[in-house]
């Protein structure tokens, strides 16, 4: 994608193909969210005890969020075979759980399901790092809008593969298992070939072609949107009426549709071509044709240096050939490419890395316990709780991205992580609210605002990360930043929420009569301590995040002055 092997696609359609072929990809990605589904069929089937499924659980969270590979191939392969890649392992990994729980294999051992459930959910990490970083390089005038949408459509694939383990599947284990294991990779292979480096627009349309890319991507966001409306719509009508095998495939079927919407975009621009003008004042005769891939390069620096920057070089270099001056190696700057040791000793990377994992951290918490707030709570049906929670995930990513956008583009530039900081103070509100009015009517309110914050996470860091280390080797660094999720889930959820849960639980019991209480704990006392840790992590965080975008200000100032972008110099050959 950033090697110089690779072929870069000409034109002004081919990256939105590649954006439709991406979403695709992406619902494919979130094959890791089906874990809940057939996890009763590996304990029932294989006789696992609960220590033995919640192990495998944590292969599920490992494979998903082990990226670096990935991230670190991506520079060498094209993304048709790092999605090659991707879709080997999921056929590798869930096939093998297929043939275990299906009985075409009997007597597997439990080590090699570990790893071939660690295998397939790996693969979410080649299909998403593939994507994005195609995708990013492709439009990079609108990183955030591109991040929010991309990884929208990840927090929605849970409701998709919901809708199809109900509705087409019967839900059955072993037909989801099979699904994951043939259809996934069949989908992959599918778009592969569609997901490349395309020749980015880089405004040289003018106020014109900027206003088109947005009304483009308004309407990509919106199909989205749309979608996600219909997926929760569709979940809740099939709790509450039981629907027949042709309406189910029927609203599959539209489902497929929305899925499509996006393809729109290359439709219209094939059948209502945009005429091109010649510039003002000049012949037509005279306006030259335009330049080949191989020949026009992909980014164009925003400026030429002066003239007397180049004098000034000149003698440098004159200097340098006598022996009178020795020439160092420049370190990049904020903005350009970093190498990964050159970013690893930079104190942007690392309060970027502590704020994103402050909010991501906190909120994997509340996801990961939502039924036990809920049965704390005196909620019966802690169904909706996720549903919600889910809902907001989506809007935080897509909205975070749109919002961080404008305003990063507006006269104010504000900086993206603002945002974060914005969102992890509202996470503090939440927590202290959880942690001293635990009602029902608050933990409906409060799932739904914790997962708008937690999406908003994922949104900000994305293009952060991008603006600040360069697109060369931003499919590693966004590995990178990756690995805050599952280490954020087993501080916060597992040691801290997790063990204060499981000491509530064995006080409730010893002061029950009789000793034969339910493992749950109950009442408002369940999560109070470590809702209040949450919160004063999340006012660490609401401080780390200000503290990085007073720091990156200038990189914004530079970027998006009055409005317009600029590339930096060194990201003009990726």
């Amino acid at each position: 994608m950033a090697s110089g092997n690779v072929k870069v696609k000409a034109g002004t359609r081919p990256p939105w193909v590649g954006l439709t072929a991406a979403v695709w990809v992406q619902m494919a990605a979130g094959n890791a969210y089906t874990f809940p589904l057939y996890s009763p069929a590996l304990k029932s089937v294989l006789g696992y005890d609960q220590r033995q499924l919640a192990m495998l659980g944590v292969a599920n969270d490992v494979g998903e969020n082990f990226g670096v590979v990935a991230g670190v191939l991506c520079n060498s392969l094209p993304p048709w075979l790092v999605l090659l890649v991707g879709a080997a392992f999921c056929f590798l990994g869930f096939g093998t759980l297929w043939l275990a729980v299906s009985g075409t294999v009997i007597g597997m051992p439990y080590w090699l399901l570990w790893i071939a459930l660690a295998i397939g959910t790996n693969s979410n990490a080649w299909f998403v790092t593939a994507v994005l970083v195609t995708n990013m390089r492709n439009f990079p005038l609108r990183r955030g809008v591109v991040a929010g949408l991309l990884k929208g459509y990840v927090g929605l694939s849970a409701a998709l593969f919901t809708q199809i383990f109900s509705g087409v599947l019967h839900r059955s284990p072993t037909a989801l298992l099979l699904l994951l294991a043939i259809g996934l990779p069949v989908v992959c292979l599918s778009t592969m070939f569609y997901v490349r480096p395309c020749t980015p627009a880089l405004g040289a349309g003018g106020d014109e072609e900027d206003a088109m890319q947005d009304g483009h991507f308004a309407f990509a966001q919106v199909a989205s949107v749309l979608l996600g409306a219909y997926l929760v719509g569709t979940t809740v009508l099939g709790n509450v009426v039981k629907l027949s095998d042709a309406t189910s495939y029927a609203l599959f079927g539209v489902t497929v549709l929305l899925l499509l919407a996006p393809l729109a975009i290359p439709v219209k621009m094939t059948l209502f071509r945009k005429k091109k003008r010649p510039p003002m004042g000049l012949p037509a005769a005279t306006v030259e044709p335009p330049a080949s891939a191989e020949d026009e390069p992909l980014l164009i620096p925003s400026d030429a240096p002066p003239a007397d920057e180049d004098s000034e070089k000149v003698d440098v270099l004159l200097a340098e050939g006598e022996g009178a001056v020795v020439k160092r190696k420049r370190r990049p700057r904020r903005g350009e490419d970093f190498e990964f040791t050159e970013a690893l000793v930079k104190a942007d990377f690392w309060l970027l890395w502590v704020g994103y994992f402050i909010g991501v951290g906190t909120g994997v918490t509340v996801l990961n316990n939502l039924a036990q707030i809920g049965t704390a709570a005196g909620i019966a049906d802690t169904t909706i709780l996720l549903s919600l929670f889910g809902l907001g995930n989506f809007l935080g990513r897509l909205g975070g991205g749109a919002v961080s956008e404008k305003f990063v583009r507006s006269m104010l530039l504000v900086p993206r992580p603002v945002w974060m900081s914005l969102t992890q103070a509202i996470l503090a509100v939440a927590y202290l609210c959880l942690a001293y009015t635990l009602s029902p009517g608050v933990v409906y309110a409060c799932a739904a605002i914790i997962g708008v914050c937690y999406g908003v996470q994922f949104a900000v860091m994305i293009p952060t990360t991008s603006e600040l280390f360069g697109l060369k080797n931003f499919g590693l660094f966004y590995n990178l930043m990756a690995v805050a999720n599952p280490l954020g889930a087993v501080l916060f959820s597992e040691e801290l929420a997790g063990r204060l849960y499981d000491g509530k639980v064995e006080r409730q019991q010893h002061g029950r009569p009789g000793g034969g209480a339910p493992h749950a704990c109950l009442g408002p006392d369940c999560f109070r301590v470590a809702f209040v840790v949450l919160a004063g992590c999340c006012a660490l965080g609401t401080a780390v995040s200000l503290v990085l975008a007073a720091r990156i200000r200038p990189v914004y100032r530079s970027l998006y002055s009055s409005g317009s972008f600029r590339l930096p110099n060194s990201s003009q050959q990726h």
